[in-house]
């Protein structure tokens, strides 16, 4: 399968206080995300997952090595729209992306930039706020709506541009569970049933749980890089890295220390449920 996105040996620091002396943020870093895939960026606050996501879009550049977003490189000024029109960003914050007073001005946003005709944009900004559940709210204003609409007008107003791929830098932050879930669930929607490209920043588990694969960084390095399953069974790793483990895997290894034999690799809460049924079920 073909990668959109590509690290070569990606190091990045940001400039020291007066005096201070350059801390690597992104110690070398080398990965592929091939298209089509869901894949979670997990750390504890300041393991730099949050600025390697802004280089996938050439936010933020490489100050060492380089980065690839299908084939063109992000330091080429020539190709910077059209690296951001292949891969979108939605930041945790809403109000930051939103910049009209009504929804379906704001979706329009970046498609009347990029020069597409009228009737095109239109198309574009019907289909994203349906994509998202939104097309009822696209005469309203953006302030009236709850935390978890205006992400999902955010979301729209990324894919208006048609990206192959979109990196979600702690899209739920600022949601509570029930926003969080319904975001997630978009996220899942756009990777089953449009083909999109995910990328989630996140630093919670359960969001992770949905991904095809989970890359964890501790201090600027990768220390690990596998599916799901793999990861979140080897709670050693990952509480090194800062990191809990999802409720299930929790529940399961908390019944397990009680004499319980149940597989650790039940993370979704219906297998989790399922596991512990069939094992009471037995006894």
């Amino acid at each position: 399968m073909d990668s959109i996105i590509k690290t070569e040996n990606l190091e990045f620091s940001y400039a020291p206080a007066e005096g201070g002396t350059p801390r690597l943020v992104l110690c070398g870093l080398d990965f592929e995300i091939e298209k089509g895939t869901f894949v979670a960026v997990i750390g504890h606050n300041g393991s730099g997952k949050s600025t390697l996501a802004k280089h996938f879009n050439a936010i933020l550049l490489p100050k060492g090595g380089r980065v690839l977003v299908c084939g063109a490189d992000t330091t080429d000024e020539n190709m910077t729209i059209e690296i951001r029109r292949r891969v979108g960003m939605v930041f945790q914050n809403p109000d930051n992306q939103i910049v009209a007073t009504v929804v379906e001005e704001d979706v329009a946003f970046a498609p009347e930039n990029l020069g597409y005709p009228s009737e095109e944009i239109r198309n574009r900004v019907d289909e994203a706020l349906k994509m998202v559940g939104m097309y009822e709210y696209r005469e309203h204003a953006p302030h009236l709506l709850s935390g978890g609409q205006k992400q999902r007008v955010a979301i729209a107003g990324v894919l208006a541009m048609r990206p192959e791929c979109i990196v979600f830098d702690e899209p739920t932050a600022m949601l509570d569970p029930r926003g969080r879930e319904s975001i997630i669930n978009i996220i899942r929607d756009l990777r089953d049933d449009y083909g999109v490209t995910i990328v989630l920043i996140t630093h919670h588990m359960d969001e992770a749980i949905a991904a095809d694969r989970v890359i964890v960084m501790s201090d600027g390095e990768i220390v690990m890089d596998g599916r799901p399953r793999e990861v979140f069974m080897d709670m050693e790793t990952l509480r090194k890295a800062g990191l809990d483990v999802p409720e299930t895997t929790a529940l399961l290894h908390e019944l397990n220390n009680e004499g319980f034999d149940l597989p650790m690799d039940a993370l979704t809460v219906d297998d989790c449920a399922e596991v512990i049924y069939q094992a009471l079920s037995g006894r």
